[in-house]
């Protein structure tokens, strides 16, 4: 072989090993984000039992229940008396707890309000289930509000998504207590003093998210049962305060939930405040970003209008 040709080879062989390395960079990051570990869950204040060993269904009969809350009370330089129970959402199929449960539990904290978590359970079609825990839980915060320094004045409900119908069911359903209950906890109210529904499931009708429709009411529900569950058609004189968050283009959830149940309360001359966002769809974003923070100062600002942030 001419030492010319021999060369030409050599060159060309080298140009083409040299690009092998270029077309893997790329795994690098892929690897590395791979193994970035979950952020820790924080550590509760407290853990109560939600039920105690048995949970009502609805329909007479009882389950074992092993549920408990999370509680997490702010420092007390901080601590405002107000308190709030947490219902993540999931489509009733599960708790967005990394999002929508512990990272809000610490901005609550962080303004002087109490957070108690309710992984509620979930229906699989047992429609009085969820309804029954979120009571139960702002029985037993009010009353534990002595113990834990709160105002029993001042305990409302925050949920999410399908957790956003868990709330404005508990704000459109509730009782004074059960004066002859032989639970004390049974003895405690169950109205919430306000709500705060994000993004939130209200109706059961035309607007509904069908996937939370089919796992809290099945496939074919009675009229009368849709009704009872479409929030917006339960607000009464007696609602308490509500402040809603809503993306325009929420595709899974339709706004003309929080809209329906805003027209409503207004009908009724109750306060409401509903913050209309431009963007950010279901989930705002993924729970991050301008119009994630947006809401929540919208939400104490509203609060203290309302006079549940006053005292430290």
């Amino acid at each position: 072989m001419r030492p010319f040709t021999l060369c030409c080879l050599l060159l060309i062989a080298f140009s083409l090993t040299s690009l092998t390395p270029a077309a893997e960079a790329p795994a690098k990051p892929i690897a590395a984000a791979a193994t970035t570990p979950p952020a820790p869950k924080p550590t509760p204040t407290e853990r109560i039992a939600l039920w105690p060993g048995k949970a009502p269904v609805g329909d007479g009969t009882f389950e074992a229940s092993t549920q408990e809350l999370q509680v997490f009370l702010p420092p007390a330089d901080k601590a405002c008396r107000m308190a709030i129970v947490l219902c993540p959402g999931g489509g009733y199929i599960r708790h967005v707890t990394d999002r929508e449960g512990y990272p809000i539990a610490q901005w609550l904290n962080e303004n002087g309000i109490a957070c108690i978590i309710l992984e509620y359970r979930l229906p699989k079609q047992r429609h009085a289930v969820p309804l029954l825990d979120a009571q139960r839980a702002l029985r037993l915060t009010r009353a534990n509000a002595t113990r834990w320094h709160l105002s029993p004045q001042r305990i409302g409900i925050l949920g999410f998504s399908a957790g956003g119908h868990v709330a404005s069911t508990a704000t459109t359903h509730f009782d004074a207590g059960k004066p002859d209950a032989t639970d004390p906890i049974e003895r405690f109210s169950s109205r919430p003093d306000f709500a705060w529904l994000i993004y939130p499931v209200v109706t059961m009708g035309e607007y509904t998210h069908t996937g939370s429709r089919k796992e809290l009411l099945g496939e074919t529900p009675s009229d009368a049962l849709v009704r009872l569950y479409s929030n917006e058609f339960q607000v009464t004189a007696d609602t308490p305060p509500v402040f809603l968050a809503h993306a325009i283009d929420d595709k899974p959830v339709s706004i003309e939930n929080s809209r329906q149940f805003a027209s409503n309360m207004q009908a009724h001359h109750l306060p409401v405040e509903l913050l209309e966002l431009p963007t950010g769809g279901h989930g705002l974003n993924g729970c991050k970003g301008p119009l994630w923070e947006q809401w929540k100062a919208a939400a104490l600002v509203w609060s203290a209008k309302e006079k549940m942030m006053q005292e430290k």
